[in-house]
């Protein structure tokens, strides 16, 4: 672990390094495309051993169409999502609420430098929250949307269910995930701009994501999404 030999990495120090990694990134020519809400349910703060919401960055290049390269990554994992689709600039934290342009399911592949996914907080928000790729289903217009409150999905992998959860472990509600992200985005000098999406955390515990399988993220009244691992 990185806090192992940086007996002095702090929360502040950590964002700090993220904040290095994503530069690095921008260098190579991704671009931003988000953000990414961490421990958000109560089932992955017990896997994970924490209890503190965190946040990582999204770049363009994280965004999987319909194929997921795996066999590079070093344990991928995979938790249903709740995403949300940033209309206009939020300048303000407060307005996020009325600047949301669209809701949809969506998945987020999770991988950490870290052997066994053991980390401290510190050391998983220097690891830019464990972001490695995420994909999204199709957009729905938020007014068309019932409620996201309890929305209830089901993880598939090769045809057969590993996870259900409902959209109620993320926060309560996630659209209290998405009002962190902005007051946590706008506190670091970030502008959600028009075209951004917020995931917004897990319904369940991440499961392992195998290699040449077919995994199928089902949110109800929002439709799937799909993506198969090579």
């Amino acid at each position: 672990m990185l806090s192992a030999s940086e007996p002095r990495l702090d929360v502040s120090a950590a964002y700090d390094v993220q904040r290095a990694g994503i530069e690095l990134r921008r260098r190579s020519g991704e671009r931003f495309a988000g953000v990414k809400m961490g421990f958000t349910s109560r089932a992955k703060m017990v896997q994970m051993g924490v209890d503190d919401v965190i946040w990582g960055q999204l770049t363009d290049r994280m965004l999987i169409e319909s194929t997921a390269e795996v066999s590079g990554l070093i344990h991928p994992r995979v938790e249903p999502e709740i995403v949300f689709l940033v209309g206009r600039d939020v300048t303000r934290a407060a307005d996020v609420d009325t600047a949301v342009a669209g809701v949809a399911v969506g998945y987020e592949i999770l991988d950490s430098r870290y052997d066994g996914f053991k980390f401290t907080l510190a050391d998983v928000i220097a690891d830019n929250a464990s972001a490695s790729g995420f994909g999204v289903g199709a957009w729905r217009d938020p007014r068309d949307v019932a409620g996201l409150a309890n929305v209830g999905m089901i993880l598939e992998i090769d045809g057969r269910v590993v996870q259900t959860g409902s959209s109620a472990a993320i926060l309560g509600d996630p659209m209290r995930a998405l009002r962190a992200a902005a007051r946590l985005a706008t506190d670091a000098g970030i502008v959600l701009r028009a075209g951004d999406i917020v995931l917004a955390g897990a319904a369940t515990a991440a499961v392992p994501l195998p290699k040449d399988a077919h995994v199928r993220v089902t949110g109800a009244g929002l439709g799937s999404v799909e993506v198969t691992t090579r």
